[in-house]
């Protein structure tokens, strides 16, 4: 099981929540969550590859209201989908995700992706649930390429930062359920990303690394990307083959 080898499991239980419940306000009239790539809707890829990791029991996929019936009509199509349960999102990502949080059985730590992430893969969760389970909290995260530089309000410079320790992060993020469902209680105010919760209240969150792969499908150009990837590694399957 890859990294999982280095700790034991010890029978305990690890739930998903998929988040997919954002308008996708800059993708120009098209619902990305049910975009065709590779022959299935884009949000399948992400529940695909959380049914197939051996770790994980139970999973939610959190949407909009206006995407619930076709949600649970593309889980009732699919014989594997048995542990998956639709559930209607909230108003803010983090109410989306506490619904998601109040609808796992029993489990012990949650893996939290968002659904616009097609690519996440074996290894990644792997690491992931290795890191919670040392740590409590774990996020996927890649190092920063480009130079960052901070302006003023008027556009100007005013600061070139140094990137040396700097990190793009992405999901899944993956942590003790107690611990997360914690912070959904002591912290109100908005949040990018579930690690800010367990930051604020004071709870150190480990970074491991994720892949450049693994994008987040937020505008119509990174649907142009997301098939050249999968044209890529389609091709890499044709050439072992």
């Amino acid at each position: 099981m890859g990294q999982l080898d280095e700790v034991q499991l010890n029978e305990k239980r690890v739930g998903a929540v998929v988040v997919a419940a954002g308008a996708s306000q800059r993708m120009q009239g098209v619902d990305k969550i049910f975009y065709p790539l590779d022959g299935m809707p884009l949000i399948w890829h992400s529940i695909s590859a959380l049914l197939e990791h051996p770790s994980i029991s139970d999973i939610v996929l959190v949407t909009s209201k206006g995407n619930i019936a076709r949600a649970e009509e593309l889980v009732a199509c699919e014989s594997s989908a048995g542990s998956v349960t639709v559930r209607e999102g909230g108003e803010r990502r983090q109410d989306s995700v506490l619904r998601g949080l109040d609808s796992l059985d029993d489990c012990e730590l949650v893996v939290v992706h968002d659904g616009a992430r097609p690519f996440i893969s074996p290894d990644l969760l792997d690491r992931g649930i290795s890191g919670a389970l040392r740590d409590g909290a774990a996020i996927a995260a890649v190092p920063v390429k480009d130079t960052i530089k901070m302006s003023d309000s008027e556009d100007m410079v005013t600061q070139t930062i140094p990137r040396g320790r700097l990190w793009t992060v992405q999901t899944p993020q993956v942590f003790k359920t107690s611990l997360l469902e914690e912070a959904h209680r002591q912290v109100s105010e908005m949040v990018t990303d579930d690690a800010s919760m367990v930051e604020a209240i004071g709870h150190p969150v480990r970074l491991f690394l994720g892949s450049y792969y693994n994008i987040k499908v937020t505008t119509p150009e990174d649907l142009t990307i997301a098939n050249a990837i999968v044209n890529l590694r389609n091709g890499d399957a044709r050439s072992m083959q």
